[in-house]
């Protein structure tokens, strides 16, 4: 079926997207099928070397003739001539391009817009509020780029990704809000709404993190827009809703490579303001994100690797068991090694200022009951002070009472089943201490069978195990009353 320009231009152009353009198509493909190379490889230069008919498209009513006049006076300019143009009429340029994206479907042409859309931002990104101007609330400024994430090759979704999120990002604080159904209360065309956008966005980004379109370029890219998205109170909360969390937690990795650092830079990025938001929080804490967060602190050169790292660091300290877990893994002493060094970010100073109190403050209430508790209950041993402490014991020695004696029963399992020689060992004088300190030592112990036990330690092959399982024998026999006279 062929067409001369007069009978082409007598259809509407809804009709000649159908059936007599068949080039102005852009093939729909999931956004994690493999990416043609030639398509995948494109880059800036490249697209924005072409010549678009602009004529043929007005000619098919696809643009109108303001339109082509506009994009005349753009098409082929410097940078400078550009933002001349962009500061004197912006907003037109925008609803001439987000015309383009929504009517035509021609993959070069698409390519060729977001390229000027993206050239454009990049250049100046408070240009982004020219997408917001009064002059376009009648337009859907999100649905072309919306659309875009889920079709055609990887440049289109990467160049779509990259505009959505710093159009949404910078939308005026008082904007009126778009309704869910998608409709403004000043205008009765159907608007694409900006919690719709976040969605859209979120969803795609995780789909990246998960499968890749692009073996090296969609992750990157997907985390350098979230850290750009998770500013945003909504976006953190649909992130955690998507399990976003735990597809970070891989990319704590440390970095070699300019590129690689960057990626390790915008994902402690993202896990800092995710510190912000206690649901994420609680999912930190089950993963193996602080490990990698201390490791990447310890081992980092690049200070704001470092300043990123340290500052969730020092949001994550007062939650939870976090404080605790960070002085098992030598926190405190990497936070005195940093601190040594010659670091030119105040921030980063004050950070670990404030990181080395807490970490004190935890260090100072691990002497307590609570740290010992947990010491026990994971099986951990270790001659840290509190073991040898007597106001320790005498003001805590009550507390082994506690759910029927299960801080006392655990140690005399551990005696079983144990065979660490310095666990074993401090295990033996503890119970030697619980005999001497408690009133009833000597009967609770006899009566929970842990003298066999003791005494089965007496041969151990360690010297240090015999030595405490032999105190607490002798405290075991002696009792409280003489105990104390025993050298320990």
């Amino acid at each position: 079926m062929s067409f001369s320009i007069m009978n082409i231009t007598s259809l509407s152009p809804k009709l000649l997207l159908r059936s007599t353009l068949p080039f102005l198509s852009i093939h729909k493909c999931s956004s994690n099928s493999p990416i043609p190379m030639d398509h995948a490889e494109l880059n800036m230069e490249q697209v924005l070397k072409r010549d678009i008919p602009w004529e043929t498209y007005m000619t098919t009513k696809l643009i109108t003739g303001t339109g082509l006049q506009l994009l005349r006076r753009y098409d082929n300019k410097s940078e400078r001539q550009r933002a001349v143009l962009l500061d004197d009429d912006g907003p037109a340029y925008v609803r001439v391009f987000i015309t383009i994206l929504r009517d035509i479907f021609k993959e070069e042409t698409v390519e060729y817009v977001l390229a000027l859309i993206d050239e454009m931002l990049t250049a100046n990104p408070k240009r982004a509020r020219l997408f917001h101007d009064k002059f376009l609330a009648s337009e859907d400024i999100y649905e072309p780029f919306l659309r875009l994430l889920w079709k055609g090759n990887w440049f289109i979704q990467e160049k779509s990704c990259k505009i959505l999120t710093m159009v949404v990002s910078g939308r005026p604080e008082n904007q009126e809000r778009v309704t869910s159904n998608g409709e403004a209360s000043n205008s009765k065309k159907h608007l694409t709404a900006t919690d719709d956008v976040l969605k859209g966005l979120v969803e795609w980004l995780c789909s990246q993190l998960k499968k890749p379109s692009h073996p090296s370029r969609a992750i990157p890219t997907a985390i350098n827009c979230l850290a750009t998205l998770l500013k945003e109170p909504m976006v953190r909360s649909l992130f955690v809703q998507a399990d976003g969390v735990k597809l970070l937690v891989p990319l704590i990795l440390p970095a070699s490579t300019q590129q690689s650092m960057q990626l390790l830079y915008e994902t402690c990025l993202c896990l800092w303001l995710l510190s912000f938001y206690e649901p994420a929080i609680e999912y930190l804490a089950t993963s193996r994100a602080l490990a990698r967060l201390i490791e990447v602190v310890k081992g980092s050169t690049k200070e704001k690797v470092v300043r990123v790292a340290v500052l969730t660091l020092r949001n994550l300290l007062p939650k939870g068991t976090f404080g605790s877990q960070m002085v098992d893994l030598g926190l405190p002493q990497i936070v005195q090694s940093l601190k040594a060094q010659a670091w030119s970010d105040e921030d980063l100073l004050e950070a670990l200022n404030q990181l080395e109190d807490g970490l004190r403050d935890n260090i100072k209430l691990m002497s307590s009951f609570d740290k010992y508790k947990q010491e026990v209950l994971l099986g951990h041993l270790d001659w840290s002070p509190m073991h040898k402490d007597p106001i320790f014991w005498r003001e805590n020695i009550t507390k082994f009472e506690e759910n029927d004696f299960q801080i006392l029963r655990v140690l005399i399992t551990i005696l079983d089943t144990s065979r660490d020689p310095r666990a074993l060992a401090v295990d033996c004088f503890d119970l030697s201490q619980f005999i001497q300190y408690h009133p009833a030592g000597r009967v609770i112990v006899t009566d929970l069978k842990a003298k066999d036990r003791v005494m089965k330690l007496m041969n151990h092959e360690n010297a240090e195990v015999t030595k405490n399982a032999l105190l607490c024998i002798q405290r075991l026999f002696l009792g409280a009353k003489y105990a104390s006279f025993l050298q320990v």
